[in-house]
């Protein structure tokens, strides 16, 4: 049983604790921190949570006295989060408090909030950070027992993780006894998760609770009635929204996951225009969506009063809906993880199964979704690896330490580096980071605004309070087009979009956002204010920035195997086996042990398709590096999917296996992946992310006039040329160059896939039609190289033509 004082609660639910909740029950009162990882909807919260609830019941804490901090990676999270924690102190602490303190909360709450801390906090990395900055907090959360850190896996990897691990870095050093855990259902390195969450040196007695626990998940696929012989990518569209409609028809909720926001809003369109008498039962959540909304849709969910939700990944997270009978997955997810992630939502209870079915927007999609059942089953999931020594982030960290609490410089650094992320700082970037922070660095010292923090009597502090405004304002690492909020003239905010697309349209243009058809008035201060448009035209759907998201290691080896026939019977090979039957007949299936590569000739071009089945963005890099090696990179058209990829030309592409392989070396690699990129562009946009992070870009102040993107993109560029001549060796400019090779081709994977390639043996075909997996690839080119009208009539003759052959 759990301890003493927990018992009531138990009771009067009539549970009984699993033995995984238990083991951290009794870890947490031995003062111990760690990382549990159990399956969702199986009881993960109450394990963390009730071990400081008894502690404080035992030493009969005061209301006031702030002793558990719960971040959480999404704001969204935090009104299903206050509702989990709230539960058992309503039974067993009523006069204990939990609050929310997110970029969702009230003004009038955070006003509270700085007056007083309740027992519990729920907060974001920003959040905390934010906090960080006020000369009181350390004084505040004197009575700091716990950090909580939900949902891990979606922080580590990132630069909010960075910033989650300095920040824990900080409370440690405050309170060297602090407790801190992770939760996590999705992660495949579970050791180094744990290390990086909890510092360096990790604390010797710190455990791994990983729940043995057999949750049951049905993961089925909704197979069109009829496939294309050589299939496209996102060629089925919504075609299979009927389907759809039918799956819902048998269960009382649903969740209906699409993989970007754009989908969503295309996805609730075209099922509410096949079930308009649905229009008070179907809703769309997503993270541009104002927080009404969500939280209403929210609510919905759980009341049971609406019948589908069509949602990105803002409901992939810890919300606890249990009215939710299944999950649909439009498109594959890409990951073994995010799909069972998605398949939790349904079934979020102990005992209970989740359902998720498949919905795919092309053929080989079928693949995958078999792929990710036989993953699944054994659970082998993708790994995040961590982020190491992103400078920008530092530099924040530090500027937001001197505003709250003036620091000495070897201290500070000893805490710095007891963050998993700076444990190997060397002594120039130290010094280099301490430069930065109190003159702007080498190129910037002669401008007062870039000299932040001033040595005084040995401790760098902040006391310019224009400079700490912005700073507050500027905190946080998540970058993109700059949004622009989406209000009616009433006033009533729908969400927000991002410049670059609401930017493109002139008053009286029709766009579809938030589900609704709406007529653009005036764009004016970062607000659009729009109208219902009550008129015939369809509009374009909003779009965010962004890339399609690659097939992930471990899928691509599960579909692969797949491919090789491994793996029980499973309908969605029965259905794509006419495909890959015209595959084998004309060619032979891709794998991931051997290269396949096929050469073939049309319309007066030459292609070569090579299949190294790594993902997207692995592919366009292999392609770039091939096509430079080649010296034919301005005659040359590349275009890949995470099969693939192919290059086109007039001539040249005829090579023999050698020719492949010195091209396909790791010779050389960084030299010449920086010579065929235009790297110089790339890290220059780059940067303007960077610098944002870093301070060197700043928010506007409240009342002043707002600028726009492209004025932040003139800033950025002026910033960039000035460190270029005058301080080249800048380490902003260095990680400007890192972070851009490894978002634009992930560098070290491509290293690694190149490095396996060398041991493959290579298949090199001549083909005498495009083969079905070389199909797609010549189809993606049409789209870049012809007007939509050619490129339709183009494809429907290869179509043709490749039916009569396929006879």
């Amino acid at each position: 049983m759990p301890a003493a004082p927990l018992q009531p609660f138990f009771k009067s639910k009539g549970w009984k604790p699993f033995a995984f909740q238990k083991e951290v029950w009794a870890a947490y009162a031995a003062g111990k921190s760690g990382l549990l990882h159990a399956p969702t909807g199986q009881g993960k919260t109450l394990a963390v949570w009730l071990g400081p609830v008894a502690e404080a019941l035992e030493e009969e804490t005061k209301p006031h006295t702030c002793g558990v901090i719960w971040l959480t990676p999404l704001r969204a999270l935090a009104q299903d989060t206050l509702r989990a924690l709230r539960e058992p102190l309503e039974a067993l602490a009523p006069s204990l408090q939990v609050e929310a303190r997110t970029g969702d909360t009230s003004a009038a709450v955070r006003a509270r909030l700085r007056k007083s801390l309740p027992f519990g906090l729920v907060t974001t990395p920003e959040s905390l950070s934010l906090m960080l900055t006020h000369e009181d907090t350390r004084e505040k959360l004197a009575g700091l027992k716990a950090v909580i850190v939900d949902e891990w896996h979606e922080l580590l990897g990132s630069k909010r993780g960075v910033q989650a691990e300095l920040c824990l870095a900080r409370l440690r050093a405050w309170f060297p006894a602090l407790k801190i855990w992770g939760l996590s259902a999705t992660l495949g390195n579970l050791d180094e998760a744990r290390a990086v969450l909890l510092g360096s040196p990790t604390p010797p007695d710190a455990v791994t609770v990983a729940a043995d626990l057999k949750k049951e998940i049905k993961v089925e696929t909704i197979i069109p009635k009829e496939i294309d012989r050589f299939p496209w990518s996102g060629h089925i569209g919504t075609r299979l929204a009927p389907q759809v409609l039918k799956q819902l028809d048998k269960a009382r909720t649903t969740l209906v996951f699409t993989n970007t926001r754009s989908q969503t809003e295309i996805w609730y369109q075209e099922l509410l225009s096949l079930r308009p008498e649905w229009v008070e039962q179907i809703a769309m959540h997503h993270g541009s969506l104002d927080p009404a909304e969500r939280i209403k849709v929210e609510q919905g969910l759980r009341d049971g009063s609406l019948r589908c939700v069509v949602c990105t990944s803002s409901l992939d997270l810890g919300v606890d809906f249990s009215p939710v009978d299944q999950v649909i997955q439009i498109g594959s997810p890409k990951g073994i993880a995010r799909m069972l992630q998605r398949a939790g939502r349904s079934g979020h209870q102990p005992g209970k199964t989740s359902k998720i079915f498949g919905v795919p927007t092309f053929a080989m999609e079928l693949v995958e979704f078999a792929a990710v059942r036989d993953a699944a089953e054994v659970r082998h999931l993708e790994a995040r690896r961590p982020l190491q020594k992103p400078l920008d982030v530092l530099v924040q960290h530090l500027v937001t330490c001197a505003i709250g609490e003036p620091f000495e410089a070897e201290a500070m650094r000893r805490e710095i580096q007891s963050a998993h992320a700076f444990r190997e700082l060397s002594d120039p970037e130290w010094d280099w980071a301490l430069s930065f922070i109190s003159s702007g660095g080498k190129a910037l010292a002669n401008y007062p605004r870039y000299q932040k923090a001033r040595l005084v009597e040995g401790r760098y502090t902040v006391d310019d309070k224009r400079l700490i405004q912005q700073h507050r304002l500027s905190i946080g690492t998540i970058s993109s087009d700059l949004n622009i909020s989406v209000r009616f003239a009433s006033g009533q905010t729908l969400g927000t979009v991002e410049e670059g697309f609401i930017g493109r349209l002139k008053p009286g243009s029709v766009f579809v956002f938030a589900g609704r058809k709406l007529e653009l008035l005036r764009l004016r201060d970062k607000v659009a204010t729009v109208r219902a448009s009550k008129g015939d035209a369809k509009g374009n759907i909003a779009v965010w920035g962004g890339s399609k998201m690659p097939l992930s290691t471990e899928l691509s080896h599960a579909t692969a195997a797949r491919l090789r026939g491994e793996g029980k019977a499973a309908p969605e090979m029965k259905a794509v086996a006419p495909i890959l039957a015209i595959q084998k007949r004309w060619s032979e299936l891709p794998d991931d042990r051997t290269l396949l590569i096929e050469h073939a000739r049309s319309r007066g071009e030459e292609h070569l398709f090579v299949f190294p089945m790594a993902g997207r963005v692995v592919h366009e890099g292999i392609g770039a590096l091939m096509t430079h090696r080649m010296n034919l990179k301005d005659s040359v058209t590349i275009t890949q999917n995470d099969y693939g990829f192919c290059l086109t030309a007039r001539r040249g592409l005829n090579l023999d296996e050698q020719s492949i392989r010195l091209n396909l070396s790791i010779e050389n690699l960084l030299g010449d992946v920086i010579a065929c990129l235009n790297t110089h562009e790339l890290a220059r946009r780059q940067f303007r992310e960077v610098a944002r992070v870093a301070g060197l870009i700043l928010q506007n102040l409240p009342g002043r006039a707002q600028r726009g993107q492209r004025e932040v993109q003139a800033s950025s560029r002026l910033l960039f040329e000035v460190l270029e001549r005058y301080d080249p060796g800048n380490l902003l400019l260095l990680q400007s160059e890192r972070e851009i090779l490894e978002r634009q081709f992930e560098f070290s994977s491509l290293h690694a896939v190149l490095a396996d390639m060398e041991t493959r043996p290579i298949h090199l075909i001549e083909t005498e039609h495009l083969t079905p997996m070389a199909f797609p690839l010549w189809a993606e080119r049409l789209s870049a190289t012809l007007s939509p009208g050619d490129a339709a009539t183009r494809l429907e003759q290869m179509i043709q033509e490749l039916n009569q052959a396929a006879k």
